[in-house]
Order: structure tokens, then C-alpha cells, then sequence
């Protein structure tokens, strides 16, 4: 097990992605802050904001590490107590203008907890989803085309599974309605070997602008006038719900100590709540609804 290789791979990571998506806009670019952690650790966050197709974006990499987890953590992992861990990841949110353009998300992460004279319990995670707001099913398809290629060489199993897990996971309960069209969520990936279960996490990391940036240049020029607007920000608003009411992300950056503003980069500049709105029947914004926000196959 190499730490540092992980590492290494996270920061290029996070550089790849940005080049990638700031070669996008017209003049409007990512803005870097390093931060530090008092309890051990610290990151790198880019912030991308008012751009022409970008209203905000991040795109954190945080390492951080202790030597106390918090009780959420071992409440639910009673192996971990009593074990220094270290956390490391990258994680991004990409809130486009253009209501035709999806906003989405990505992370992939390590964690790892040790104690002398012990085995370290260590595991991957991540993966990434898509919240439309005007969904073309294209879209969705080729979304999903990428997320399976990016798992098939590990096993014919983990697409199906982690797609699962990820339309059961980016759930809003108290909704009834999902966050958006899925894609791939894993958590504590250690059943291959540490080379091979590394391997996979670089794979769905590297898949992500692949899945992303061709939707994005597909829709960023289609026309949209304030009620698309009105309806983006309307749906943004269950996006801020998700992320502070159930991310375990959120929850455990916030509990452990993390930075808060990097935790919270996640959500958008802009959202607004109405009460008790329905969208209209046979509306654009009611196929969303109707025929997105629930689980289904796309392939």
C-alpha cells in the first residue's frame, strides 16, 4: 500500500479536470486557495465563478489526518476506534448557467486507519452522478455508456451495483424523488487487491470529464429565456437540501473538523424554494418529474 502514490494521483487529478473544464469558458478562470487543517492536514480548492458557461464551479483536493475519528464514524466501523486515519479525495460540483446544461458531481477518495502492530483497514470510494434540470435521454445514455466502460475491465458485476447504490443513495426521502439520473457510487472498495482497487478508482476518476464534457458542449448554446431559469434555480433548491440534510460527505467533513468552506463549496450561488409548486402537466418541466426523477435503466 502506497499512500503516496494515491496522493499524487489525487493532486493530478484535480489539475486535469480543471484544465479541462476552464478550456470551456472564454477568459473566466479557476481561483486557488490552499488552505490548512489545526488538527492535521489541509487542501487545495479551485473555485471557478461568473463564467460564461460556468456559474460556479469547484474542485477540491483535501488530506487530512488525525487521531480520533468522529463518533459517526465508529459508531458505524467500532474497528476503526482507537486508530490514527488519514483522509484524502477530490471532489468537485459544477453548476452551469445554461438550465439545459446538467449540474454534476464527482469525487473519488482514500481512506485508511492504523495502528501499530496492526493490519491497516483501509478502502476507496467515489463515483458520480448527474442532475439534470431539461434532460435530453441521449445525454443520459452516454452518461451511463461511460460510467459502465469504466468499470467492465474490474468485473461485470460493479456497474450494475454501484449504479444501484448510487440511484438508492442520491435519494431525497422526504421528496419521494431521486437528485437526478444516477450514475456510479462506491464506498469502502477493498474486496480486489490494493494495486487492482486503486486501479478501479482511477478509472472512474479519469472517466468523469470523458462522461461530462460532451453533454456539456452538446447543450451550453441552446436557447433558454426566465421561466427556465426560475425552474433551474427551483431545482438547485433540492440540491442544497441533499447536501446538507443526507451527504455523508458533508456530514463527516463538517463533524471531523474540515474546512467549511470547502465543504460547502458544493452548493450553488444561487437557488430559491416556492411552496407547494407543481409543474404543469405535459410541461417540459414535468418530464423531468415524470420520467427522471425516479431509478431506471439506461442501457
Amino acid at each position: 500500500m502506497n499512500k503516496d502514490d494515491v496522493k499524487t494521483y489525487l493532486l493530478d487529478l484535480q489539475e486535469r479536470i480543471c484544465n479541462q473544464l476552464q478550456a470551456l469558458e472564454d477568459g473566466a478562470s479557476f481561483h486557488e486557495d490552499r488552505w490548512a487543517r489545526a488538527e492535521g492536514g489541509g487542501g487545495r480548492s479551485r473555485v471557478i465563478a461568473e463564467g460564461r458557461v460556468f456559474e460556479k464551479g469547484g474542485v477540491n483536493f483535501s488530506h487530512v489526518h488525525g487521531s480520533q475519528l468522529p463518533p459517526s464514524a465508529t459508531a458505524a466501523r467500532p474497528e476503526l476506534a482507537g486508530r490514527n486515519f488519514e483522509a484524502m479525495g477530490v471532489s468537485l460540483v459544477i453548476h452551469p448557467r445554461n438550465p439545459h446544461v446538467p449540474t454534476s458531481h464527482a469525487n473519488v477518495r482514500f481512506f485508511v486507519a492504523e495502528k501499530p502492530g496492526e493490519e491497516p483497514v483501509w478502502w476507496f470510494g467515489g463515483g458520480y452522478d448527474l442532475t439534470p434540470y431539461y434532460p435530453v435521454a441521449d445525454d443520459c445514455r452516454h452518461w451511463h455508456r461511460v460510467a459502465r466502460a469504466a468499470c467492465e475491465p474490474f468485473g461485470a458485476d460493479l456497474y450494475p451495483r454501484f449504479k444501484t447504490w448510487c440511484d438508492e443513495y442520491f435519494y431525497l426521502p422526504h421528496r419521494g424523488e431521486t437528485r437526478g439520473i444516477g450514475g456510479l457510487f462506491f464506498d469502502d472498495f477493498n474486496e480486489l487487491s490494493f494495486p487492482r482497487s486503486f486501479a478501479f478508482m482511477r478509472a472512474v476518476g479519469d472517466s468523469y470529464t470523458a462522461a461530462y464534457l460532451p453533454i456539456v458542449e452538446a447543450r451550453a448554446a441552446t436557447p433558454w429565456g426566465e421561466r427556465e431559469r426560475q425552474f433551474q434555480l427551483y431545482r438547485r433548491g433540492r440540491y442544497v437540501e441533499f447536501n446538507l440534510v443526507i451527504d455523508r460527505g458533508t456530514h463527516f467533513g463538517l463533524q471531523s473538523g474540515g474546512r467549511t468552506e470547502s465543504i460547502l463549496m458544493s452548493l450553488p450561488p444561487l437557488a430559491r424554494w416556492e411552496y407547494n409548486w407543481h409543474p404543469q402537466p405535459g410541461s417540459a418541466e414535468d418530464d423531468l418529474y415524470q420520467n427522471y426523477l425516479k431509478p431506471r435503466e439506461w442501457l
